[in-house]
C-alpha cells in the first residue's frame, strides 16, 4: 500500500509534497525490468524536483526498456515518525517498492549539510550505514553531486562515488551492474573492480589514509596500482547527451517551480571562492537552436508557465541577447515569464537589458560578494563599483522596484573597512531609485565565506562563528534606518559546512553520532542544533575547529586523490594573485592552461563565432477581448482530494495551456488567466462537482473542449460538463454544498444527531492559524441525517463569514477525536445555488 493510501496520510503537514503519478512521471512494470536505480534526493520533493541534474538522470536512465529509475526523496519529521510508528519503510513513488529491494541507490550530494539526511534514509529502509557491513543482499549504494569532489567525510557510507558529470556515468554504472548480475556467484568486490575502469568512478573502499599524530593526513594509501586516482568524468558538448524535455509536473509547489534549461555548463570567470566555477570547467555551451526547441516542446508539454535559463553566468552566453529575443518573441504573447538567475553585472548590454525590461519585474539580483574594488580583486570577481552602480541605475529606470545584493563576509584578506564598504555601497544604491519614502529598494544578503576544495582558497581558514556573527551584526546595525533590508544565512550553518567541506574521513563517526542524536535537515534554520552537533564531536573525540584552520602549502588534503582537472599548481598560482591583489582574466580571452582542457577530446564549447539569426516567430496580435465564457464541471477523488485550493487551480491552468487553450487574461502589472472556481475545497475531502469558470480569447466547441482538456488532466480530475455561458447570463451563486461522509469502522450515535438538530445554538471550536475560534455549528447547517449507522448526509450554508468545515461539525457534533476520523472519508455530492 502506497503511503498516499494509508488513513493518517491526510494528518501530514503537507500531504501533496507526497502525491505520486504526477504528470509526465515514468511508470515501467519492475518485473519486466533488469535493473531498478531509486534516484534518492536527501531533502523533501520540492527542493529535490526543481533540482535539474535529478530530472536529467529520471529522463536518461529510464529511456532504456531494460532500466527502470524511480524517485525517492527524504520525508518530512512528521512522515518520518508515521513511517517509525506504523513499521513501514520508505518507498519509491512510482512503484511503492521498499527502496531496499532495488538493486542500485542513488544519492544527490548537492551540499555538505544533507548527511544526516542520507542515514535517515538508509535507516528507513534497513539497510547498514557503512558500505563494508552490507553484503549482496543490500542495494550498490551510490553518490554524485558536487559536493562528492571532497567525498571523505562520507566515504565510508557509499559502495561507489561518481565524481563529475552524471550523464557520462551513470548509465554505464547501470549497464556495468546488468552485465555482473548475469554472472554465477558474482560478488559485491567483483562488481566494484569492474565499475573503477569507468571513468569519473571512486571506490572508496579501495583507498585508505593514513595520519600523523597530531591528525594531519600522511598519505592517502590506494589499494590498486593501477587505480591511484580518480579523474572526473566530463561530457565534452551538452547537446550530445539527451535533455528532458516532458519533465515531471509536480502536484505541490517546487521551490524553483517552472521549466529549466541549462544553456550552458562551467564557467570562464575563474572566481577564487567559487567550487563550482572550478569543478565544473571548462565552459560548454548548448546551441541556441537546441535551446529554442527544448523551450517549445517542453512549455507545450508540461503547461509550465515560467522558463529559466540555466548557467553558472547566463550574461555570458555567446548569443545571449538574439536568444533572449527570440524566446520573448515566441512566448510573451503567451505569457511565459524569461528568467536569467545568474547575471554577472559586467555581462549586461543594451540588447539584453532591452529583452529583460519584458519580463515580469519582482526583484533583480546583483551578487558584487564584496564591497569595495580591493577585495573584489583579491577573490578574482571582475567587477568595479561603478559598473555595479551603472547597472543598478538601468535596473530601476527599467522598471524594477527592488535590487537584492549578495555579500560574502570573512573572506581572504578583509577587515572593518571593508564591510563598512558594503554598507556604502548598498545605500548609494538606494538613492539610484529615484523614489523617496520608507519603503525597502534593496534587499543586501550576507552569507558566510566558506573554503571548499578544488579551489584556490582551499589552504585559506574560515572566520570563527563569534567572528562571522560580530561581522553580521556590524553590516546590521550600520544599515538600520535605512531603506535596506538585512538578510543573512545563519552563521551556525556555515559553521558545520565549514568542518565538512573540507574534512575527512574521521568524520563519519561524528555524523552517525549526530544523527543518533536527532539531527536531520542540517540545511534548515528551523530543524539545525548546533549544541546536537558539538555533543557529536564531543563524544567522536573530533575538535571541529581543526578543519577551519589555515593549510600549509605542501600538507596532503583528504580530496588529493580526486582530480577535478583544475591542477594544484594553478590553485597556488591563484592564491598568491589574490594575496597580491591581482587579477586574472576570464579564459574566454586567454588560456591560463589551468588543467582541464587536453585541447584534444576535451575544450570550452563556445557559440561565439557562429552566427546566430534566429527564424523569425509567428506574431500573434494579443488578444485582449473574451471570445467566449465557459463553466466546468469537474470531479476531485482519489489522491488530488490532497490538494490545497491553490494546488488545484495551478494543476488546472497548466492542463489548459497543455491543452493549447487560449485563456484571457487580466490587465496589468502581473496578468492572471481569468480562471476562477465556486468555492475552496477542504484539503483532503473528494468530491463529484466541482466548478470553475474559464475565459478564452479564441472560440471553442464544447466537445472538443472537454476532450482536449480530460486528455491532460490527471487520474482523479475528471471534466463531466462543459456549458457555454451567455454573455447576458445571470451569475451563478452558491447557496449550500452537500457531503456525504463515510466512517471506516466507527458508527455514529443518533441521539447526538438528534440533540444537535433539537438545538438553536450549537457551539463549536475552531483552531485555525489566528488561534480559537467558537463558530455556531446550527445555524450553518441547513440539513443532516443518518442514512446508515456509518454515514452522515450533511448539507452546508455558504457563507462569506468565517464558516466550519464538515469534519470540523462531526467532530463537535458526535464528540469525536482525531483517532476517531482517522479513515473518515467525505465526498461533496451536491452544490446548492441561488
Amino acid at each position: 500500500m502506497k503511503i498516499s493510501e494509508q488513513d493518517w496520510f491526510s494528518k501530514l503537514g503537507r500531504p501533496s509534497r507526497y502525491l505520486d503519478r504526477e504528470i509526465n512521471s515514468v511508470q515501467k512494470d519492475l518485473s519486466k525490468t533488469e535493473i531498478s536505480i531509486a534516484l534518492v534526493f536527501p531533502d523533501v520533493p520540492e527542493v529535490g524536483m526543481s533540482h535539474l541534474g535529478l530530472k536529467i538522470l529520471y529522463h536518461l536512465l529510464n529511456t532504456k526498456d531494460w532500466l527502470a529509475a524511480e524517485r525517492a526523496f527524504s520525508p518530512w519529521p512528521d512522515l518520518e515518525d508515521a513511517l517509525r510508528n506504523n513499521g513501514i519503510p520508505l518507498t519509491s513513488w512510482e512503484s511503492g517498492r521498499p527502496l531496499g529491494e532495488f538493486d542500485l541507490m542513488g544519492f544527490s550530494l548537492q551540499h555538505e549539510l544533507s548527511y544526516t539526511n542520507i542515514l535517515n534514509v538508509l535507516d528507513l529502509c534497513g539497510i547498514p550505514f557503512l558500505a563494508r557491513d552490507r553484503g549482496n543482499e543490500y542495494p550498490l549504494i551510490i553518490a554524485g553531486g558536487p559536493a562528492c569532489f571532497n567525498p571523505e567525510p562520507v566515504a565510508d557510507f557509499f559502495d561507489v562515488m561518481v565524481i563529475g558529470d552524471g550523464e557520462t556515468a551513470s548509465l554505464e554504472i547501470c549497464r556495468t551492474v546488468r552485465k555482473m548480475k548475469r554472472v554465477s556467484g558474482v560478488q559485491k568486490r567483483d562488481i566494484l573492480i569492474s565499475l573503477y575502469q569507468i571513468p569519473g568512478i571512486y571506490v572508496p573502499s579501495f583507498f585508505q589514509a593514513r595520519y600523523d599524530p597530531d591528525g594531519r593526513i600522511e598519505a592517502i594509501v590506494p589499494e590498486h596500482d593501477d587505480y591511484k586516482w580518480v579523474n572526473k568524468a566530463t561530457l565534452a558538448r551538452l547537446d550530445t547527451a539527451p535533455y528532458p524535455e516532458c519533465l515531471v509536473v509536480p502536484f505541490t509547489e517546487l521551490v524553483h517551480d517552472r521549466v529549466s534549461i541549462e544553456i550552458s555548463r562551467g564557467c570562464t570567470r575563474g572566481c577564487r571562492f567559487c567550487q563550482a566555477g572550478m569543478i565544473y570547467r571548462p565552459v560548454r555551451e548548448r546551441s541556441p537552436e537546441s535551446i529554442i526547441n527544448i523551450a517549445e516542446t517542453t512549455l507545450n508539454l508540461t503547461g509550465y508557465e515560467d522558463l529559466s535559463l540555466l548557467s553558472l553566468s547566463s550574461g555570458d552566453y555567446s548569443h545571449i541577447g538574439s536568444l533572449l529575443r527570440a524566446l520573448m518573441d515566441r512566448h510573451s504573447t503567451d505569457h511565459v515569464g524569461i528568467s536569467l538567475p545568474s547575471l554577472r553585472v559586467d555581462s549586461l548590454d543594451a540588447e539584453m537589458t532591452e529583452q529583460i525590461k519584458r519580463v515580469r519585474k519582482t526583484g533583480f539580483t546583483l551578487a558584487p560578494e564584496a564591497g569595495n574594488n580591493r577585495l573584489r580583486r583579491v577573490i578574482n570577481k571582475g567587477l568595479t563599483q561603478s559598473d555595479i552602480l551603472e547597472t543598478a541605475k538601468i535596473v530601476y529606470q527599467s522598471g524594477w522596484k527592488l535590487i537584492k545584493l549578495y555579500f560574502m563576509i570573512g573572506l581572504p584578506t578583509e577587515g572593518d573597512e571593508d564591510l563598512q564598504d558594503i554598507v556604502d555601497l548598498a545605500e548609494q544604491i538606494t538613492r539610484l531609485s529615484g523614489k523617496k519614502g520608507r519603503r525597502e529598494n534593496v534587499n543586501v544578503s550576507l552569507s558566510t565565506f566558506v573554503p571548499k576544495s578544488h579551489t584556490p582558497f582551499m589552504w585559506m581558514p574560515q572566520v570563527t562563528l563569534e567572528e562571522s556573527r560580530r561581522k553580521i551584526e556590524l553590516i546590521r546595525q550600520a544599515l538600520r534606518k535605512s531603506r535596506v533590508r538585512v538578510k543573512w544565512n545563519q552563521p551556525e550553518l556555515s559553521w558545520l559546512e565549514g568542518v565538512m567541506a573540507r574534512g575527512d574521513r574521521k568524520l563519519g563517526k561524528a555524523i552517525i553520532e549526530a544523527w543518533r542524536l536527532g539531527a536531520r535537515f542540517d540545511a534548515w534554520s528551523e530543524h539545525f542544533n548546533m549544541g546536537l552537533w558539538k555533543t557529536a564531536f564531543d563524544r567522536s573525540r573530533i575538535k571541529p575547529e581543526f578543519y577551519h584552520r589555515e593549510r600549509m602549502p605542501r600538507e596532503i588534503l583528504p580530496w588529493d586523490h580526486i582530480r577535478s582537472g583544475v591542477t594544484k599548481a594553478f590553485l597556488r598560482r591563484e592564491c598568491k594573485k589574490a594575496q597580491a591583489e591581482q587579477f586574472t582574466s576570464d579564459c574566454r580571452e586567454k588560456c591560463h592552461e589551468c588543467g582541464v582542457c587536453d585541447h584534444r577530446d576535451i575544450d570550452p564549447v563556445l557559440f561565439k563565432d557562429r552566427p546566430f539569426e534566429p527564424k523569425e516567430a509567428l506574431r500573434h496580435s494579443q488578444a485582449v477581448q473574451s471570445a467566449g465564457r465557459f463553466r466546468l464541471t469537474f470531479t476531485k477523488m482519489g489522491s488530488v482530494r490532497h490538494l490545497s485550493h491553490l494546488e488545484l487551480g495551478r494543476v488546472l491552468n497548466r492542463a489548459f495551456r497543455r491543452a493549447g487553450l487560449k485563456l484571457a487574461y487580466s490587465q496589468g502589472f502581473h496578468p492572471m488567466p481569468k480562471v476562477s472556481f465556486f468555492s475552496a475545497l477542504p484539503v483532503g475531502t473528494q468530491s463529484m462537482v466541482e466548478l470553475a469558470e474559464i475565459e478564452l480569447t479564441e472560440r471553442a466547441d464544447v466537445g472538443d473542449l472537454k476532450v482536449k482538456i480530460n486528455r491532460e488532466l490527471p487520474e482523479g480530475i475528471d471534466i463531466t460538463r462543459i456549458e457555454k455561458i451567455s454573455p447576458s447570463g445571470k451569475k451563478l451563486r452558491l447557496k449550500a454544498s452537500r457531503f456525504l461522509i463515510t466512517l471506516k469502522e466507527a458508527t455514529f450515535d443518533e441521539a447526538n444527531l438528534t440533540e444537535f438538530l433539537a438545538s438553536e445554538h450549537f457551539e463549536v471550536v475552531k483552531i485555525n492559524k489566528k488561534g480559537e475560534h467558537t463558530i455556531d455549528a446550527r445555524s450553518l447547517v441547513t440539513a443532516m441525517s443518518l442514512p446508515s449507522p456509518g454515514q452522515i448526509d450533511l448539507t452546508i450554508m455558504q457563507t462569506d463569514k468565517l464558516t466550519l468545515k464538515p469534519a470540523e461539525i462531526i467532530k463537535g457534533v458526535f464528540s469525536m477525536g482525531e483517532d476517531d476520523l482517522l479513515g473518515m472519508n467525505i465526498l461533496k455530492t451536491e452544490q446548492l445555488f441561488h
